[in-house]
């Protein structure tokens, strides 16, 4: 006999969200699991920075003081608690969780799960060949160079963990969707090989797993929000909760009161962020986005369904990061008129007083940003910058050296001249992440629970027919009279990192402009959009059933997050950026939503 739907809440989107949230999800409404996700590639080199001056930590202690205080209230109304926030040392993040329980006279069960950490496995595993580059021309060099090296597990130490009665189970790298995955396996009893129910638990935790990007944050139509601007009341948008069925189709809502809006379209936003294509790889299950259709059913409703899924890849991601050495930047002002001849001006001057030659780094990179205007209002208006960027595994070279040859330019350069963003700095260290794949079988997990019992989860080669899935044709171009206007007025974005890639996902709000979009949005229109694309690998992929289509864009982001020269290093902004382009749009296309 199928369960009731299994209500999973999200209070947490990345390191460093709303403190608040697990208190509002907790008292805002009904829910029966609190689960949030604290980890990020960057997160994990943060952590590891944190845990090389502290080896009792390594883990997000933001957790620690939200469930100070909503432990009780949890235990009271049966709410179990389901989190990522182990980090590097999920051991140590129980142990704090278990303290502060003392401190409060109670007694939770509580869980934590290892086996995905891999760094004192990396010189065997790299030696044998058992670790594999996640591109086939990298190479993953020597062990030594990494500082995090962790598998992303799947769901059913989860399930093993509350299947033993825990109240709270805290994980290391789990996928991020892998702790409502869990849960809602658990609650249904379902097998290994539900593929499609796994699959629609997979997207309903991609949904949620960014918070309130579920529930309108970083939604292209903003300002169709009511309430977005009432400080103290609705300018708080509600963090999101999936509603799980037996059969993996899911709910998404918010608690009632909550700012923000759950539409349609905020749905189709937060499932384009941060893939590629249709097959959405996993530990437990790979779901096809190509099968999801999403419907409004009432105010701050929407339901998912039609999610198929097949059998997983016979490896598992692992995200690495290793120490790629030493940056350091500056930016200076460019006022008034020949703004490209100063730029050319100040830099001469520069690289006259450096010690150092742009040869002699490894990395020198140099852009004039055009941010002034004509005849302008006011001196911001009237400046540009020009910003250098340098790396080295020297840290002398990018050091104070490299900072204060800028500054004894200040009298001898151009008219005007100052910095803008502060004095001279000195180098910091950056970090490069390297993705890798290690078969599955190679990678248990170890569900412990704490001062007590252990059990192995031995992980296993899951198998399957893979799915064939027609993708209907491109519907005919609308004829008819065009206007120029931005391509945001009919199309909404989202857009993220993956790594050193950055994916760019776009949907149309009715059919004529899917028309457009479908036909219009071509790689080789895309690159003449978004110029700082045009020498890179793109690629597109189509979903129809939800009028979107995604482009991942290979090498934007360099060498990741940590390592990033941009501006926007994690490409959040870049939808924005293309939907400010303007074209010709069939009149036809913007007709109402």
């Amino acid at each position: 006999m199928p369960k009731d739907p299994i209500r999973i809440a999200n209070c947490s989107g990345f390191f460093g969200d709303r403190p608040s949230a697990a208190l509002e999800m907790v008292n805002g409404g009904p829910i029966d699991i609190l689960s949030g996700d604290w980890l990020a590639e960057l997160t994990m080199l943060i952590l590891s920075r944190i845990k090389n001056k502290n080896p009792q930590s390594g883990y997000a202690r933001t957790f620690v003081t939200q469930m100070n205080d909503v432990m009780e209230t949890c235990l009271e109304k049966g709410i179990k608690v389901v989190s990522n926030a182990g980090g590097l040392n999920p051991k140590a993040c129980a142990e704090a969780i278990k303290e502060i329980a003392e401190k409060r006279g109670l007694s939770p069960s509580i869980a934590y799960i290892n086996g995905d950490d891999l760094m004192a496995r990396l010189p065997e595993l790299i030696d044998t060949e058992s670790l594999l580059p996640f591109e086939a021309e990298q190479k993953l060099g020597d062990a030594s160079d990494y500082v995090t090296a962790n598998a992303y597990l799947g769901c059913w130490g989860i399930v093993e963990a509350l299947q033993t009665g825990a109240d709270i189970v805290i994980t290391g790298r789990v996928t991020d969707a892998a702790v409502v995955c869990g849960p809602a396996a658990w609650h249904h009893n379902w097998k290994k090989t539900d593929f499609h129910q796994l699959a629609g638990a997979v997207i309903a935790g991609h949904v949620i797993e960014c918070g309130t990007q579920a529930t309108g944050g970083n939604y292209s139509f903003f300002n169709e929000i009511e309430g977005r601007n009432n400080v103290g009341t609705s300018a708080r948008f509600g963090f999101p909760w999936a509603e799980i069925a037996y059969d993996g189709s899911c709910i998404i809502g918010k608690h009632e009161g909550t700012g923000g809006i759950v539409n349609k379209e905020t749905i189709i936003s937060q499932l384009l962020y941060e893939i590629s294509g249709p097959e959405y790889l996993g530990p437990d299950v790979t779901a096809r986005f190509d099968t999801v259709t999403v419907n409004e059913i009432d105010k701050d409703r929407v339901q998912i369904s039609g999610t198929q899924g097949q059998a997983p890849p016979k490896t598992l991601k692992v995200a690495m990061n290793k120490h790629g050495g030493y940056r350091n930047s500056f930016n200076v002002a460019l006022t008034g008129l020949d703004i490209e001849e100063k730029a050319q001006f100040a830099q001469a001057a520069f690289w006259d007083a450096c010690p150092t030659s742009p040869s002699d780094f490894d990395s020198v990179n140099s852009k004039l940003i055009r941010t002034e205007k004509m005849d302008p209002a006011t001196q911001e208006e009237a400046t540009a910058i020009w910003q250098l960027t340098v790396k080295d595994k020297d840290e002398r070279k990018v050091g104070r050296a490299f900072s204060d040859a800028m500054i004894h330019t200040a009298l001898a350069s151009i008219p005007g001249m100052y910095s803008i963003g502060g004095g001279p700095s000195k180098a910091s260290p950056f970090g490069v992440y390297q993705p890798a794949l290690i078969p599955t079988g190679l990678v248990p997990q170890y569900v412990h629970i704490l001062n007590e019992e252990t059990f192995l989860v031995e992980a296993e080669n899951l198998t399957g027919t893979p799915l064939t899935i027609e993708s209907s044709p491109s519907p005919r171009m609308p004829i008819g009279p065009t206007v120029d206007i931005p391509i945001g007025e009919i199309v909404g974005t989202r857009s993220g990192d993956k790594g050193g890639d950055a994916n760019l996902g776009l949907y149309a709000r009715n059919k004529n402009g899917w028309a457009w979009l479908d036909n219009a949005i071509t790689i080789e229109r895309l690159r003449e959009l978004l110029p700082e694309t045009e020498n890179l690998q793109i690629e597109r992929y189509r979903f129809p059933k939800i009028m979107a289509i995604n482009f991942l864009i290979h090498g934007l982001l360099e060498e990741g997050v940590a390592a990033s020269s941009r501006q926007d290093p994690q490409a959040k902004a870049l939808g924005e950026w293309l939907r400010a382009k303007i074209l010709p749009i069939p009149t036809a296309a913007k007709q109402e939503k």
